[in-house]
C-alpha cells in the first residue's frame, strides 16, 4: 500500500511524555480483528483517551484541544511490549506522520518504517528539550528534515542528526511500501532474470 511521501515535515506536535509506551496501550487487543489499515486511529489509546461510558478522558493529552499536529513525542522505549503492526497502523491513521522518542521497539519501529511513519530517534537531552519547548509555548513547531536526517526546534534552532535505514529511508522519500519498492524495480529484475542462466 502506498503513502504519502515523506520530505520535510514542519508540524506542532503533541507531547506523551510517558514512558515504556507498548502496543497494548497504544492498540488494545480488542480492536486487531480487522485486516485493513483504515479505521485504527478511533481507537489510538482508546483505554487512556477514553472512559467506559465512550466519554472523552478530559485530562488526555489526545484529548487536549491545545496540542494538535503530525508529531507525537513519545518518552523512552516507546512501543513496546507485542508485535502488532496494528499500532502502527493505529498511529499513521489518526493522523500523525513522525513519533520522537529517545528509543523505540524495533519491531515498532520497522512497523512504523513499513507504513510511512517515521521514528525518529533523539538523545535523552534533546527529547527533554522538546518537552519543555512545547510545555513553554504549545504551538511550538518542530522541523523533520528526512534527507539531512536532522530534527529541528524551530523557536530556539536547536538540533539533533537521527539515524535511519537507507533502504528505508528512500522508500519513505518515494512512498512505498516493500511491495511498491518492488514493483517499481519490477524492469530490473525481469532483465536480471533474462540473463541470468538456471
Amino acid at each position: 500500500m502506498a503513502y504519502d511521501k515523506f520530505n520535510i515535515l514542519k508540524s506542532s506536535a503533541v507531547p506523551m511524555p510517558i514512558e515504556n509506551v507498548d502496543t497494548d496501550q497504544i492498540i488494545p487487543a480488542r480492536f486487531l480483528k480487522a485486516t485493513e489499515r483504515k479505521g485504527f486511529g478511533d481507537n489510538l489509546f482508546r483505554d487512556w483517551r477514553y472512559n467506559s461510558d465512550d466519554t472523552p478522558k478530559e485530562h488526555f493529552v489526545l484529548n487536549n484541544p491545545i496540542y494538535s499536529g503530525k508529531i507525537l513525542v513519545g518518552g523512552k522505549n516507546f512501543g513496546s511490549g507485542s508485535s502488532r503492526e496494528h499500532a502502527a497502523w493505529a498511529v499513521y491513521d489518526y493522523g500523525f506522520r513522525c513519533v520522537v522518542s529517545s528509543f523505540f521497539a524495533d519491531i515498532f519501529r520497522n512497523n512504523c518504517l513499513n507504513i510511512g511513519v517515521l521514528p525518529v530517534q533523539v538523545s535523552p537531552e534533546f527529547l527533554d528539550k522538546i518537552f519543555t519547548a512545547i510545555e513553554s509555548n504549545p504551538n511550538t513547531e518542530l522541523e523533520v528534515n528526512l534527507p539531512e536526517q536532522k530534527i529541528t526546534i524551530l523557536e530556539t534552532g536547536e538540533s539533533e542528526s537521527f539515524d535511519i535505514n537507507g533502504y528505508k529511508k528512500q522508500n519513505m522519500l518515494n512512498g512505498f511500501d516493500d511491495i511498491d519498492y518492488l514493483l517499481n524495480i519490477k524492469n530490473d529484475i525481469e532483465e536480471f532474470a533474462e540473463k541470468t542462466p538456471l
